[in-house]
């Protein structure tokens, strides 16, 4: 009797975890009118969004235009939403540009189990500074950030200089809030899977 009411105790617990993520990550994802935006509405938002993201990452460290200028393609993430109670979820949409030109739309997701509670938004901006690993990333229908390929954080100093061993990796990213480059965070289990917009 007393096992069996252990059980139901813990399914409960579960469950009233979850619901209060779902409630959580629900009450930073309300969708609004632009949620029935057309698909042409919806990359000129994305676009524009990315471009403020890039805009949001030079005026945080000067060197990061030249690391863009120099990569092989340019994967952003304006906004990624993650909200947790013990149990986490993040999802975000992006755009590669390659070339200066829009190449592709893909959406980012993640999850993770810890002590954790509340919501926040970030931007992500992966380089891929090589042709092998853009070429990997694009012939891929879905990479995880860890598990396919190794992405280096980069780390930034206090003059917004970029420390140079991270900035000779293949592909170095970038995470953003709304007061700049965050440090010491990681993108590992990211999963981001190409996008039909």
């Amino acid at each position: 009797m007393l096992d069996r009411f252990t059980k139901l105790r813990r399914a409960a617990m579960a469950a009233a975890v979850l619901g209060v993520a779902g409630l959580v990550f629900a009450g930073c994802t309300t969708t609004t009118a632009r949620s029935t935006a057309t698909a042409a509405e919806k990359k000129q938002e994305l676009d524009a969004a990315a471009s403020a993201t890039l805009s949001k990452l030079y005026d945080s460290s000067p060197q990061a235009r030249q690391l863009v200028e120099q990569a092989r393609g340019v994967l952003v993430f304006p906004a990624v939403l993650s909200a947790s109670f013990i149990v986490g979820a993040q999802h975000g949409t992006g755009v590669l540009r390659v070339d200066g030109a829009d190449s592709g739309y893909y959406s980012v997701t993640g999850g993770s189990i810890g002590l954790q509670a509340g919501a926040q938004s970030k931007a992500m901006v992966l380089l891929f500074m090589t042709d092998g690993a853009l070429a990997q990333f694009r012939n891929s229908s879905g990479w995880t950030v860890g598990a396919d390929a190794t992405v280096a954080v980069a780390n930034v100093g206090v003059n917004g200089s970029i420390d140079t061993n991270t900035a000779q990796q293949p592909i170095v990213g970038f995470v953003l809030n709304n007061g700049g480059l965050m440090a010491g965070v990681s993108v590992d289990g990211s999963k981001i899977s190409p996008l039909l917009l």
